[in-house]
């Protein structure tokens, strides 16, 4: 049996923001169709042979066995040499090569070999925030930034689209030496040297092998605007290194908005850039490259891995089964290193969720207690308070106007991406447009501003969907939601003459604002694995101040903002590192369960956490996982549900997996039990019943990491429905206890086919509050009367 019936399928779309179905349409086309003649002409394709857990420590053994399967089927030594790209050779074993299908069919039934996965194409996803979150950068703060010395001694890899060096955030001052277990280096490139690389950044990689397959041909940095080195050519991957581990900046601001101290959330951590995208079709990252780069992080000593990267397809039917960050993961995960990924931006809708398999921390994006209010004043003297980032003078009183409303236009004159050019009837006018429900929102804004103001308009109003503020630079651009878009439609329908006046930005922080989970993070449940709840945990991943490329648009002293799931992945790569500063001892598993356990499910009014949406409405753990991130309260979680290589085994067998499939994985004998494994059993910190029909018993065990002697007694929280009992109901840990079994019955008490409802159980000894969501759908098979 392969692999891919068993790593978590189909990853959501995570660019900067959501892409409508006919635009994957059209990339899926582009790379397909109209790739050069070479490439679709071709007999071979790039190939990765997967051969799971290395046989031998020493990496040139591995490389060398490696060489002698592709000799055997190849019929020479000199034709390895021709096929061969990588040699996976350091956290696990394989390699990638030209094959045609024949012999891809044929090396995978050599022993050894897991899988034969064909390369494809994956794409990047794309201030105040760490003070939202509690780790405020204070003399004496007592929280778990001062407590971990800002995650000193720890590593952090971060797969991307590459760092700009020069970057202030990445000064290294106040750092020590770089640690002795390091094994990376700066490789040079294009405008990158080891001079580039200091005691902040200390590793920076680059890999394009696998993308150049895919192309057929050879890459022209220059024309693309890139670099062939690990040279940032998006602002992306530096915008995300920044977040996870960028040095404290004080006094920063845009423009005088959203001003304070910038910093990483683990400023005194070091980082490691490992380029796997390029500036070709919007960035685009081979997962041949993928693998490359996550076994170089193995071997180079990394402890946290940020990961905002995805399918560039999510309904493409080959992704899920060809899951390489899954594979990856699987081996950096045992080894003790915490791989942090983007639950993508596909939401609100559900299963738009990607990187789901329980070995990784899968990441939601929620908004911030920061807002940029921009009022708009119209002709009757009401004022709307709309989001922008505009800092230039006062737009007084001028024409509004809707194109489709000036009766020269059809409907489509309503929508900011059917503008037309150079229109006299925008000169001199605040014109309202209507962004598409799918697609860039962030894009259409900035389209719209771009050709209002080159037919002379003073500004833009663009309704659409709630998701982050539009970076029009230095030109009035204003976003509403729709309900507020058709109020100002109306008045201008209702107004011989509308006037609008719109105001200068401001920054608002806290009271009334709360975080919400972002109208663009991807939702559960996972598709093609439901009783594993996915996203693990949301945190700040919208409006996001950090640095960039100097070429970035809009931009101001090195900053910018971005939105998405990529900057909520670093925020929580951050705080893993903080928690493994503070816990060198803690494994993966159990970082991930402290983020869980104690993610905040209300605002700090007491009010359920909401979901942005149409409407908005509370939160469920399919929204927010465990909730948003709480790192002072996961520096002390009391108890946490542990997972190891074990319990991965018993997920895999679960999953249908054979014996020898799982040997080959982890190279160690593993036998699944005659009677498959319970998925429900994976010590997971989440009850996920998908299909509850009369009653089942879940079980789980916590590990006492808080006081030696300490009593907990459950607290229940029954979804709709359902009765849940607890056996034990009281934990007694001491000296010589330090983990606890339970096991939970859940009963549907419903007699027809129910939605899935949620509750939640939690385990309290006074000061810690254990808490782990339970989501349940009744699947009863509804009685049919006869009505005749």
């Amino acid at each position: 049996m392969h692999l891919r019936r068993v790593l978590e399928q189909r990853h959501a779309m995570a660019s900067l923001s959501p892409i409508s179905a006919l635009q994957l349409l059209l990339v899926f086309f582009i790379c397909f169709r109209h790739l050069p003649n070479t490439f679709v002409a071709a007999k071979s394709k790039v190939h990765i042979v997967y051969m799971g857990e290395r046989q031998h420590s020493d990496p040139s053994v591995v490389e060398d066995s490696h060489h002698r399967m592709l000799a055997d089927l190849l019929g020479s030594k000199e034709a390895v040499a021709g096929s061969i790209l990588y040699s996976y050779k350091h956290g696990f074993s394989g390699f990638a090569a030209w094959l045609t299908d024949s012999q891809a069919e044929m090396i995978a039934d050599y022993p050894g070999v897991v899988d034969v996965i064909p390369n494809s194409l994956m794409k990047p996803q794309t201030t105040h925030s760490w003070d939202y979150l509690g780790l405020s950068y204070s003399q004496g703060a007592p929280n778990l930034l001062s407590e971990s010395n800002m995650g000193d001694g720890t590593t952090i890899g971060v797969i991307d689209s590459g760092i700009w060096p020069e970057s202030e955030s990445f000064n290294d001052e106040g750092l020590g030496p770089i640690p002795s277990h390091w094994k990376g280096t700066c490789e040079p490139g294009t405008n990158f040297t080891s001079a580039n690389c200091n005691r902040k950044l200390i590793g920076a990689r680059w890999f394009i092998k696998g993308l150049l397959a895919a192309l057929g041909g050879p890459y022209n940095a220059t024309a693309h605007s890139d670099y062939l080195s690990a040279r940032d050519f998006s602002g992306h991957g530096s915008h995300c290194s920044s977040i996870a581990a960028g040095s404290l900046l004080k006094n920063l601001s845009y423009k005088g908005l959203a001003s304070g101290t910038a910093r990483g959330g683990a400023p005194r951590a070091r980082l490691a850039m490992y380029k796997i995208c390029w500036n070709t079709l919007d960035g685009l990252c081979s997962t041949v490259d993928m693998l490359q780069a996550i076994d170089q992080a193995i071997y180079d000593g990394v402890n946290v891995l940020s990961i905002s990267i995805s399918w560039i397809l999510p309904y493409f039917y080959d992704a899920g089964e060809r899951d390489t960050i899954a594979i990856g993961a699987f081996h950096a995960v045992a080894r003790g290193i915490t791989v942090v990924c983007a639950a993508g931006n596909g939401g609100p809708r559900p299963n738009t969720l990607g990187n789901t398999a329980p070995w990784i921390l899968t990441v939601g994006a929620s908004t911030i207690d920061r807002s940029y209010p921009t009022a708009i004043t119209l002709g009757n003297n009401r004022t709307i308070v709309g989001q922008g980032l505009y800092t230039g003078q006062e737009v007084g009183f001028a024409p509004l106007v809707s194109l489709q409303e000036a009766g020269v236009y059809g409907v489509l004159a309503s929508l900011c991406t059917y503008l037309p050019t150079n229109d006299t009837l925008m000169a001199g006018k605040v014109v309202l447009c209507f962004a598409s429900t799918s697609g860039s929102t962030q894009n259409t804004s900035l389209n719209a501003s771009s050709v209002v103001k080159a037919a002379g308009g003073l500004g833009v109003i663009v309704a659409r969907n709630p998701s982050h503020v539009s970076l029009c630079d230095d030109f009035p651009c204003i976003e509403v939601d729709f309900n507020i878009g058709i109020q100002i439609l109306t008045y201008i329908r209702a107004s011989r003459s509308p006037m609008v006046k719109l105001s200068p930005t401001k920054t608002l922080v806290g009271k009334p604002l709360t975080g919400k989970v972002a109208y663009l993070s991807g939702r559960g449940p996972g598709p093609w694995t439901p009783a594993i709840l996915k996203p693990d945990v949301v945190a700040p991943g919208i409006n996001i101040l950090a640095a960039t490329i100097p070429s970035d648009s809009p931009l101001y002293n090195g900053y910018t903002f971005k939105s998405g799931t990529s900057m909520a992945t670093p925020h929580v790569a951050g705080i893993a590192a903080l928690l493994k500063a503070l816990h060198p001892d803690w494994s993966p598993a159990a970082i991930k369960s402290a983020l869980i356990t104690t993610a905040s499910t209300t605002d700090e009014f007491g009010d359920p956490i909401l979901a942005v949406g149409e409407p908005n409405n509370p939160a469920t753990p399919f929204d927010y996982g465990g909730g948003i991130v709480n790192p002072n309260q996961a520096a002390d979680p009391g108890l946490i549900y542990d997972m190891g290589l074990t319990d991965y085994v018993n997920y895999l067998c679960s999953m249908g997996y054979n014996n020898s499939a799982i040997s080959k994985l982890t190279e160690k004998p593993s036998v699944c039990p005659s009677k498959r494994p319970s998925i429900l059993n994976i010590n997971y910190p989440a009850i996920t019943i998908p299909n509850l029909r009369t009653s089942v018993t879940a079980t789980r065990t916590v590990t006492n990491v808080g006081p030696v002697n300490a009593v907990y007694n459950a607290s229940i929280e029954c979804p709709h429905g359902v009765k849940v009992a607890v056996r034990p109901r009281v934990l007694a840990f001491n000296s010589t206890t330090k983990k606890l079994s339970f096991k939970v019955t859940l009963s549907s008490t419903r007699k027809t086919i129910g939605y899935y409802y949620f509750g939640s159980l939690s385990w309290i000894d006074g000061k810690h509050v254990v808490r782990i969501p339970i989501s349940v759908k009744t699947e009863i098979i509804p009685s049919y009367v006869d009505s005749a």
